[in-house]
């Protein structure tokens, strides 16, 4: 669910209800640090860092970032270093940090399931941040968006604080980039092993998981099997890409993954997109899926991250029968089509992407890439034109980008404030099925918790299936 919308409360809720609760692992590090500007009103950050096992790299974060009382009117966030191939050591003790401090507080005091899911376009982030909630003792890692064959080794070797390695896409690379982390070095010292914890590889696709599941160094525990009509990310249709009449990709059978053949290689697997209504959970388990993923009704619900205004937003569109949600074929820097939320006052209205500066100072989603000298320089899509043409791009890419990665922040209430008084602006994601969240609605019409939303979608259940 984008950045923090899936936060600790909601994984926490869900957890408890019973169910397995997956915080969103992108930008976190960003995330911690922001709220850690904010003044932490809680304590909850500050709580969680007191439990991080080696206290001087928590207090070095706590140090540079956490401001008493919070930033003054109108600051600006303290920026942080945009992931690369080469980060610094305060980029990884930032990165591992914040997923250790996402995880345990969604772990706090219950004996509860919990999952955080990354996604495998941001690979230069993915080995500090899978550190970290593994430190946290994480029940379960997710990751899609891409070919997460290296992730179970990753998770075998960090078990053991072993030096994990990644391998990272470089374009124009003739030969192979790679990532390592090796915990011993970063924390100074070894910590009893840790739990493994259990993948689930995110695919849209039967011959993905066919591929995945050959090999043991790249099989999974599981797969989540996400349809075209889940938010966030879809995959590209299959062939040749056709637009609809609104400019949306336009997917068919042959984008429908096989489940029995799925089912045939002997993992569990949840269903994705259309499944957050009960009927639909039911569907899912008749065949033969260990259960569902479900996003849009929880990221609805009072424990998400959404900003209050944004979740006043979507849910009176919602309760009217105005909330629509298409699939953006150009928005995502990625070039994966993106679920985004029609919404006024943010870059879905196009008066509101064109004011926007182009820029890139996060810079998730960049593109690593080979320089004319041998070195790797990044780029993307939603930065400046000439920038990014500059830098080898090809300038029909940069048409429609949206900056993902400030508009998601900015949907939490972590927008940064630029020199001049511009605000980020949000650019909400959900899916495309709204049956769940119109059925809830109507029982809630002031909104709803998680734990609702699971006995609901539990209710028609018989008790032990439902447990």
């Amino acid at each position: 669910m984008g950045v923090a919308v899936s936060s600790w409360p909601l994984a926490r809720a869900v957890s408890t209800a019973g169910q397995l609760g997956v915080v969103s692992g992108t930008a976190l590090d960003v995330v911690l640090a922001r709220r850690l500007q904010d003044g932490d009103p809680d304590g909850h950050l500050r709580r969680a860092l007191d439990h991080f096992p080696v206290p001087e790299i928590a207090g070095r974060v706590q140090a540079r970032f956490f401001r008493p009382g919070g930033r003054a009117a109108g600051q600006s966030y303290v920026p942080i270093p945009k992931p690369s191939l080469r980060p610094s050591r305060a980029s990884l003790e930032l990165a591992v940090v914040a997923n250790f401090v996402e995880v345990w507080l969604a772990k706090e005091g219950h004996p509860g399931l919990v999952g955080i899911n990354y996604l495998e376009k941001v690979q230069m982030s993915t080995l500090p941040a899978v550190y970290g909630a593994m430190l946290a003792d994480v029940d379960y890692v997710l990751m899609g968006a891409g070919i997460p064959r290296e992730i179970p080794q990753v998770l075998d070797r960090f078990a053991a604080h072993q030096i994990a390695r990644l391998s990272i896409d470089v374009h124009g690379a003739d030969a192979p980039h790679v990532m390592e982390l090796d915990p011993a070095a970063l924390l100074g010292r070894v910590p009893p092993p840790l739990r493994r914890p259990k993948f689930l590889a995110i695919v849209s696709a039967h011959v993905l998981a066919t591929f995945l599941a050959r090999d043991d160094a790249t099989r999974p525990d599981g797969f989540v099997v996400e349809g075209p009509r889940a938010g966030g990310h879809n995959a590209p249709p299959r062939g040749r890409l056709v637009l609809d009449d609104e400019k949306q990709p336009v997917y068919g059978p042959r984008d429908d993954a096989d489940l029995a053949k799925i089912a045939a290689l002997g993992l569990p697997f949840w269903l994705a997109g259309t499944y957050g209504t009960p009927d639909r959970v039911a569907a899912a388990l008749a065949s033969g899926a260990a259960g569902v993923q479900v996003g849009t009704v929880f990221a609805l619900s009072r424990e998400s991250g959404f900003s209050p205004g944004i979740r006043a937003q979507l849910l009176r569109r919602l309760a009217q029968g105005t909330l629509r949600v298409i699939t953006d074929a150009l928005a995502s820097p990625t070039g994966f089509p993106f679920k985004v939320a029609q919404l006024s006052d943010t870059l879905a209205e196009d008066a509101r992407y064109a004011e926007r500066p182009r820029l890139c100072d996060l810079g998730y989603l960049r593109t690593p890439y080979v320089c004319a000298d041998g070195s790797v320089g990044y780029r993307c899509a939603s930065e400046l034109v000439s920038i990014y043409v500059r830098n080898g791009g090809a300038i029909e890419d940069t048409v429609g980008r949206k900056c993902l990665c400030n508009a998601l922040t900015a949907n939490v209430g972590l927008e940064q404030t630029r020199r001049g008084g511009y605000t980020e602006a949000p650019l909400v994601t959900l899916g495309e099925d709204l049956t769940g969240a119109r059925a809830l609605i109507a029982l809630h019409p002031s909104g709803w918790t998680a734990r609702a939303a699971v006995e609901w979608l539990l209710g028609g259940l018989p008790a032990r299936t439902a447990g």
